[in-house]
């Protein structure tokens, strides 16, 4: 049965982007190693400037009935002066919640050929394969009471609220646990406890719910010092699960460690597998139509998709191989570009994986 895809490119480098991994989608299909159907829709700013709603009752309609979510990125400064609830990052947040998909994975992968792109030394980073779980659905970007308000003196207040219950953190946890059980067994739990109320609670379900784990091996660590840690020493951790603020924060520090945060995919799931993959990376629309915008998150992300949504892991290790063949090429977009590399724009780079998904290993 063919699988239903919604895409929804977005804003700034989405649709550049984007452009690219439905290419290898395309590839994929042809050969009959997949069956997809894509639908496109609108979301972000570009939903804003065509129905002025950052998220169409369609789009999220249309969402609900997919088997995953294909997102490009979201935001600009275009959008900026506009309400709150009508920027497009509600767009993305609106997808979120109304998907239910609490479970965020950020790998932090360095690959080889791009050791000398990372700021940090190469024994600090050579070997890096960490996974971030980040919980996508509470936390102070969704709790309530929220906004700003007028003082008795005139003065205003801002108010965020952060909320966790206790069955929110036990789902995430044992995400975090399942996927560490394939891994290396060690998962280290991120809060701040020592100072707020939420994550000393978080960190009493995080053990809680470890018993039934045994052969994980769990720590807990303060988000500043694991903030200092990533760049220190990122190699001593295995799976980081956080909440949404702190995991958001986290796994941009961390995408640094890999040379550009133009390599990292994401998968955001519910409890019943659907999922939205997206590049951890924003807009940048300082280079939206320039055509140097890196495609490889997006065409990481398809991978994961076809991985966690799709039931379909040959394929996704098939183009995770031809992402790594063609850095071998010294094919490089700006962002990873290093001396002695091959410059080249995000239509060529994404040309190069379809050609080394077409080629036998």
């Amino acid at each position: 049965m063919s699988k239903n895809i919604l895409v929804v490119a977005g804003d700034g480098i989405g649709p550049e982007i984007v452009a690219e991994a439905i290419k290898v989608l395309n590839v994929l299909q042809a050969e009959g190693a997949i069956d997809v159907t894509l639908q496109h829709a609108l979301v972000g700013g570009a939903a804003y400037d065509a129905v002025g709603d950052p998220l169409p009752e369609e789009t999220l309609s249309a969402a609900k009935a997919s088997d995953a979510v294909l997102l490009g990125a979201v935001g600009g400064p275009k959008w900026e002066p506009l309400h709150i609830s009508k920027r497009p990052e509600k767009g993305l947040l609106g997808l979120r919640a109304g998907l239910g998909l609490f479970a965020n994975l950020r790998p932090a992968i360095l690959y080889p050929q791009l050791a000398d792109a990372s700021t940090l030394k190469p024994e600090v980073v050579a070997g890096l394969d960490i996974m971030i779980v980040r919980e996508l659905t509470g936390d102070i970007y969704f709790g309530q009471p929220r906004g700003v308000e007028t003082l008795p003196s005139g003065e205003r207040r801002g108010i965020n609220t952060m909320v966790y219950t206790e069955s929110e953190v036990e789902r995430i946890c044992r995400v975090a646990f399942d996927i560490a059980m394939k891994r290396d067994k060690r998962v280290c739990s991120v809060d701040k406890a020592n100072v707020l109320e939420c994550t000393e609670m978080w960190r009493e379900v995080a053990i809680k719910t470890a018993a039934d784990y045994p052969e994980i091996a769990l720590t807990h660590m303060y988000v500043d010092n694991a903030a200092m840690q990533l760049v220190r020493a990122p190699k001593q951790f295995d799976v980081m699960v956080t909440g949404n603020i702190f995991g958001d924060i986290l796994s941009d520090c961390a995408s640094m460690l890999t040379g550009s945060i133009g390599m990292l995919p994401s998968a955001s799931l519910n409890a019943a597998g659907q999922g939205m993959y997206e590049p951890i990376h924003g807009s940048a629309p300082d280079i939206a139509g320039r055509g140097v915008a890196n495609p490889l998150a997006t065409i990481l992300s398809v991978a994961m998709m076809l991985r966690y949504s799709l039931g379909a892991p040959a394929s996704a290790e098939r183009i995770e191989s031809a992402v790594s063949r063609v850095l071998d090429q010294g094919l490089r977009t700006p962002d990873i570009l290093s001396a002695g590399m091959r410059r080249v724009g995000t239509v060529e780079m994404g040309d190069a994986v379809v050609a080394a998904l077409s080629t036998p290993d």
